[in-house]
């Protein structure tokens, strides 16, 4: 019994990654080649996705945004646990690692559960929301440019239904968070969208302590 989350040493995290999740070989085979670029360190953890896939069952997701969809690691963990009605819309603005991503989503089957928007995410989002997408999402994952961060959370609410979750990335931000001389844009921006949603009454939260910190807020 531990009155805090257990520390993970390297022996332990071996054992964790042994067998504390699944990892399809496709998805392997896609964080091994994306591991290979230098912004590797964007992409979610194993053992992340496989959460996250786990919440896409638990809750019988039916419509999920993401926001920010790199090589596509994330949406494809999520599609493969998705209905066949099930459906994705995939939000960023760099057409080369999103080439990557819908070579996977086409090898794994699920290319038609996921649908590519190319171009900023804001007007997207509010593109969506003009189209009459207000309340009807299930899920919406956060994971692009953290200065935009708090913009994003906001359409976030507004297009979750009353019970959908938000999900946004990187809240421990490697540490950074904590750091009061770390005072770059990026690291003010989630300290802020941190303490914004941890007195937001209009949702319920727990920062999980998964990667790089996993804040999940279920709108009220």
């Amino acid at each position: 019994m531990s009155l805090r989350t257990v520390n993970m040493t390297d022996a332990l995290y071996s054992y964790y990654q042994a067998v504390g999740f699944r990892e399809p070989t496709i998805l392997q085979r896609l964080r091994e080649e994306t591991a290979a670029m230098p912004e590797a360190g964007m992409q979610i953890s194993a053992e992340q996705g496989q959460f996250m896939g786990l919440l896409v069952e638990l809750m019988g997701m039916k419509r999920i945004v993401e926001i920010g969809t790199f090589t596509g690691y994330s949406s494809l963990r999520m599609a493969l646990s998705l209905d066949d009605d099930g459906h994705i819309t995939a939000c960023d603005v760099n057409d080369e690692w999103t080439q990557m991503a819908r070579r996977y989503w086409e090898e794994a089957g699920v290319a038609d559960r996921i649908t590519l928007r190319l171009g900023p995410a804001l007007e997207s989002l509010d593109a969506m929301l003009a189209d009459g997408a207000a309340e009807t999402m299930d899920f919406v994952f956060i994971d692009a440019d953290k200065e935009n961060a708090s913009h994003y959370y906001e359409r976030a609410l507004q297009l979750l239904r009353p019970g959908g979750l938000v999900g946004i990335d990187n809240t421990l931000w490697g540490g950074a968070v904590a750091d009061p001389n770390n005072q770059k844009s990026s690291t003010e921006a989630l300290r802020a969208i941190n303490q914004h949603i941890h007195t937001d009454e209009r949702v319920t939260m727990c920062l999980v302590p998964i990667g790089d910190g996993l804040t999940l807020a279920r709108k009220r």
